[in-house]
């Protein structure tokens, strides 16, 4: 029997209500396909959400949209995806930072939207390495980042054609690696290159309402053209016949067919839904990367205690580490990302109502998961506190006089458990899984991926990976 309210056949249904589902829908249904977006949760926008506590609204996943560029600006990946899903430049109300920084023990870079200040803090504080960052620019600017085609290749080895400073390479890759990398140490230069031009050659906006701007906008598109979105519909099998997939059951037992199937659980994921795969189907490439984020509201606004920048990439080690965090740790606090919300050019009449402060490391999956429900509360408590303690330290200092506890209003945490409930990615993995399925195919002919195991990343990659695979397969 079908889900109540669902018919039994859809042209196509779309695993997760995520920035890639939705988008990918609006493509069907903008060409007049008949879809329907299956989602477990009861709230769209898988890895980019939102939710409130008490009143106070608070963004998961969003630190800021990367590839921002101002109104008018022709053949960049965010007017492109505007135009594909027909959605105006102004509906996103984009408003974009005031300047960022890379944070390491012996130097600093500043960036911001204009590329130019990351090449002239390069230049002063690298002279020997200007030229290779220039040349390292000048490949990534050639290359098609959004090809989906293409094998792996290390990006690490690619910076180093360019440059041989070991502090340089680190400082460039700790931005990139946070906001898109599900490889430790190293990534693919394609990813690489994505991440690069949408961090320094683009750069970073926000909403002035935040992440629930881009969800609003997506269902109610969704929505006017037709399509069906059901929530709290997990899917449970993906049931294939022979090289095609024929049916899915969902959680409440119902079964529903399609000619083509979206996924935008994940590689590992998917095929793990496939009655015709085992059970550790893909073991070898489930994610290994999870972190951990503080959000704390207070009272004031930032720049009252001297805190002018947007997002602030750290790291205190000689050294930049990204990999997963040893059993028995549970946190690496030794590199992260400040993200302050209120940093954005959001108008001479506009300002959040109350100072925002987001810390976010690297955690260990298995050590949260394993906790009993009152050691995991009294471990948020301390780690909230070892995290406030590390973001003070990066931050300016505060005036004379001021503690920044007295301004608390609110706080919340959330850990890799939480990421694996909300997302289901193994391991809580927020990027997903090592090896990237660039052209979205599955091992069925009928069954393609999205998002981010399909390999584009953040809010405008994760869309534009929906419309891609639409287009190529779908349409």
């Amino acid at each position: 029997m079908p889900s109540k309210g669902l018919q039994t056949h859809y042209q196509t249904i779309i695993i997760g209500a995520g920035m890639a589902g939705l988008a990918a829908g609006i493509r069907l249904a903008l060409a007049g396909r008949e879809v329907l977006i299956l989602e477990r949760h009861n709230a769209s926008g898988g890895l980019n959400s939102f939710y409130s506590i008490d009143g106070r609204k608070y963004d998961v996943g969003l630190h800021a949209m990367t590839n921002y560029v101002p109104k008018g600006t022709k053949g960049t990946p965010l007017t492109k995806l505007l135009r594909q899903l027909r959605i105006p430049y102004d509906a996103l109300d984009l408003c974009p930072q005031f300047g960022s920084r890379i944070a390491f023990p012996s130097c600093g870079l500043k960036f911001s939207n204009d590329f130019s200040l990351l090449e002239s803090e390069v230049a002063a504080n690298f002279p020997k390495q200007i030229n290779g960052f220039c040349a390292l620019a000048g490949e990534i600017r050639e290359m098609d980042p959004f090809q989906l085609e293409g094998g792996r290749s290390s990006a690490r080895e690619a910076v180093k054609r360019h440059i041989n400073d070991p502090l340089l390479e680190d400082m460039l890759f700790c931005p990139v690696m946070y906001y898109g990398s599900a490889e430790a140490h190293d990534m693919d230069f394609g990813q690489f290159a994505i991440m690069f031009r949408s961090l320094f050659f683009e750069g970073f906006a926000r909403p002035y309402e935040g992440v629930r701007v881009v969800i609003r906008l997506l269902q109610d598109k969704f929505r006017s053209l037709g399509g069906l979105r059901k929530m709290k519909c997990g899917v449970k099998t993906i049931h294939a016949e022979g090289e095609r997939a024929t049916a899915l059951t969902l959680d409440d037992g119902s079964t529903l067919t399609a000619d083509t199937i979206l996924s935008t659980a994940g590689s590992v994921e998917t095929a793990r839904l496939c009655d015709d795969q085992p059970e550790d189907a893909q073991a070898g490439n489930i994610g290994q990367l999870s972190f951990t984020e503080t959000i704390t509201a207070f009272e004031g606004q930032p720049e009252e205690l001297g805190w002018e920048e947007t997002i602030i990439f750290f790291n205190t080690r000689e050294r930049f580490r990204y990999a997963g965090v040893p059993t028995g740790e549970e946190v690496d606090p030794t590199s992260g990302v400040i993200c302050l919300p209120n940093n954005y050019d959001y108008g001479a009449e506009r300002q959040l109502e109350e100072g925002f402060l987001r810390v976010t490391a690297m955690a260990n999956h298995d050590d949260w998961c394993s906790l009993e429900e009152a050691a995991y509360t009294a471990r948020k408590e301390y780690w909230y506190t070892e995290l406030m303690q590390v973001a003070l330290a990066q931050l300016p200092a505060l005036p004379e006089g001021t503690h920044f506890g007295d301004r608390i209003l609110a706080k919340d945490m959330f850990t890799p458990r939480t990421v694996r409930k909300f997302t289901g990615h193994l391991n809580g993995a927020i990027y997903g899984a090592t090896h990237k399925q660039k052209d979205g195919t599955t091992h069925l002919e009928n069954l393609y991926l999205a998002g981010t195991d399909q390999g584009f990343l953040g809010i405008t990659g994760a869309m534009l990976s929906g419309i891609s695979i639409a287009n190529r397969y779908l349409l």
